[in-house]
């Protein structure tokens, strides 16, 4: 199967069509790995736990700041994993009328099963590539999403 795009050939300007086409591939084939997971958390839900884990409990204020999203969002995505006990709702000492999200244990415990599934298959997917090009497609992309970040949050509302 190849993976590009007929329409991108023809583009006047190629390697931005085809760059567009491959992020696009890129995107589908990784919500089709999420989907196919036994138990897998969405992007949304693993990105609250990630930063959870990283910077401790926080409201969802803070939350939204931090994944770069509205509040209502935040609270939207939250309450799945609340249910499931991934997250719990702890009372903020400084403010008895404050409520932080926290990672719970078991959110903790799946959070670093998927984690582990992820790394498993980056392995997989590049077992075949030198180090020093694993190196460079690890650099390359996070150039890529500190351009989008960068992108998005320098944008007028």
């Amino acid at each position: 199967m190849t993976t590009t795009s007929p329409q991108a050939t023809g583009s006047n300007d190629p390697l931005h069509a085809q760059l567009q086409y491959q992020v696009a591939v890129f995107a589908r084939r990784m919500e089709q790995v999420r989907v196919g997971a036994v138990g897998a958390l969405d992007r949304a839900g693993y990105l609250l736990l990630d930063h959870l884990h990283r910077h401790g409990p926080a409201n969802v204020k803070s939350l939204a700041e931090a994944l770069g999203i509205d509040s209502s969002t935040v609270t939207r995505q939250a309450a799945p994993l609340v249910r499931a006990d991934l997250v719990g709702r702890v009372p903020y000492p400084a403010d008895r009328r404050s409520v932080h999200l926290a990672l719970t244990p078991l959110g903790g415990r799946r959070l670093a099963e998927v984690r582990a599934d992820r790394e498993e298959l980056m392995r997989a997917l590049t077992a075949g590539w030198p180090a020093e090009e694993q190196h460079a497609f690890c650099m390359l992309l996070a150039r890529f999403n500190d351009s989008l970040e960068s992108y998005w949050t320098g944008r007028p509302e």
